[in-house]
């Protein structure tokens, strides 16, 4: 008998669509790798006014969180905030292109594990959560695609702001 991965490939697709990977077609203003490409090292720990979080900050946030729901829902759940492996620079120590890079091979982790599910009855499948609750696979992988949206918007404006101008600005326009 043969089962549907429809549902698990289309996930795929709008993972990799969200994060915006190198050769993926995806939107420049909304893809959360193709903010970050344009960012320089001045404003990669720059505040906006008002603000506490930086660029960097959202960076190392985003890819904690993919560790974390990660290995709960699909590995043995025993990673906590302080593990080196979900929070390898303190918060102000994160050299720019070396946490890229990280947040890269932790996407790559989790597309991995989500490329590994056998059939889309998995997506129905509860899974744990890093706290504690359990949700169903698709649940928790539409929050990690509604994650990387979201800080790619957060790091869209905050890049606009920092431009002196909150006006949308795009790639191609190279205004950093």
């Amino acid at each position: 008998m043969h089962r549907s991965r429809q549902g698990i490939e289309t996930l795929l697709q709008v993972m990799e669509l969200a994060f915006g990977e190198p050769g993926v077609e995806a939107d420049e203003s909304q893809a959360l790798l193709q903010n970050l490409i344009t960012v320089s090292e001045q404003r990669w720990r720059a505040l906006v006014p008002g603000s506490a979080r930086s660029i960097e900050s959202i960076v190392l946030h985003v890819g904690s969180c993919k560790v974390m729901y990660g290995d709960h829902a699909f590995h043995d759940g025993k990673l906590g905030w302080d593990d080196a492996a979900v929070q390898p620079w303190p918060d102000g120590e994160a050299p720019m292109d070396e946490a890229i890079r990280w947040l890269i091979d932790v996407q790559a982790a989790f597309v991995a594990d989500v490329r590994a599910l056998k059939d889309d009855a998995e997506l129905d499948r509860l899974r744990r959560t890093n706290w504690g609750d359990e949700w169903r696979t698709r649940s928790i992988i539409g929050a990690m695609i509604t994650h990387d949206s979201y800080h790619a918007g957060e790091i869209n404006h905050m890049r606009s702001l920092l431009h002196g101008d909150d006006r949308w600005f795009y790639v191609k326009q190279g205004f950093e």
